[in-house]
């Protein structure tokens, strides 16, 4: 009985060993990618604040010369300093509107146009 649970003992140690040794192997997989999404990112997002930063500089250029031509108006400064960006949200609304004119066009156009022929059908059967 002892030599069986030495025995059982020790295959646990080795199973244990392998699946540590396999999560190892999985972390450091996991590690690089992770890294990877990470340094994307963060290259993603200095390309993004550069632009901006790029864009902002222009524009107070063109404010200063408005100034001092003395063409800026209140209702224009607010028009070249608000963000003109187009949100996620309306994007995505556009796309479902489409796709569900589509959607309808195919689903009830089909169906008049099977009812177009048996109109078409019924009165030269009553002739």
């Amino acid at each position: 009985m002892k030599n069986d649970l030495e025995k059982k003992s020790e295959e646990l140690e080795q199973t244990l060993t392998k699946q540590l040794q396999l999560f190892r192997e999985d972390s450091k997989d996991w590690a690089r990618v992770g890294g990877l999404v990470l340094a994307g990112g963060l290259l993603t997002f200095a390309i993004v604040h550069a632009i901006r930063k790029k864009k902002s500089s222009e524009t107070e250029r063109a404010m200063e010369v408005l100034e001092r031509e003395g063409l800026l108006s209140k209702n224009l400064e607010k028009k070249l300093t608000s963000s003109q960006r187009v949100g996620f949200w309306p994007m995505i609304s556009e796309r479902l509107l489409v796709i569900g004119l589509a959607f309808a066009k195919e689903k009830f156009f089909s169906s008049l146009a099977t009812l177009s022929e048996e109109d078409a059908k019924s009165p030269k059967e009553g002739k």
